[in-house]
């Protein structure tokens, strides 16, 4: 028997996460290197970054990739990190902006946190002060606004769902 079996993939109405596959690392690339994507991320990921990652990333712990059902699009990248934040369980997440608007991030980011709140007491997700839609998604999903403060020279927010919330 396997002492530490992959996690189930975990199903949403539209979607599932599941772990990041081989195939799925031309997506994952774009999101790392989209401008857009990376506006509040420090920008595109270097090359020989991206070349470790990539080694990386393919059926890591609390990597999931964002599929589509209907038809097994790859939108983005939801990363669940245990012993994240201060210890605390940190969620992030990232999507390609041709699917940005309709609740595929919203969607994927509660189902990540409802998971993760059945085995954490809180779940902490740290977005820029100036990531407007990333806020408003943070909330939407019941995180609420713990703490601010400056790192990577930007002004950040940290939110918080507890899991009584």
């Amino acid at each position: 028997m396997d002492p530490d079996p992959a996690p189930a993939p975990l199903a949403t109405e539209r979607l599932v996460l599941r772990p990041v596959r081989t195939r799925d690392l031309a997506a994952v690339t774009r999101l790392w290197t989209d401008p857009e994507v990376r506006r509040h991320l420090g920008g595109p990921v270097v090359e020989s970054v991206i070349r470790i990652r990539r080694q990386r990333i393919v059926g890591a712990p609390g990597f999931h990739a964002v599929e589509r059902t209907v038809d097994g699009t790859v939108l983005g990248l939801v990363t669940v990190e245990r012993a994240g934040r201060k210890g605390e369980t940190e969620v992030s997440y990232q999507f390609l902006p041709e699917h940005w608007g309709v609740g595929y991030a919203r969607e994927a980011v509660a189902a990540a946190i409802g998971q993760a709140l059945t085995e954490v007491p809180s779940v902490v997700a740290v977005t820029q002060e100036a990531n407007g839609r990333s806020r408003r998604l943070l909330e939407a999903v019941g995180m609420v606004h713990a703490e601010s403060f400056v790192e990577w020279d930007a002004h950040q927010v940290l939110y918080r769902r507890r899991r009584d919330t």
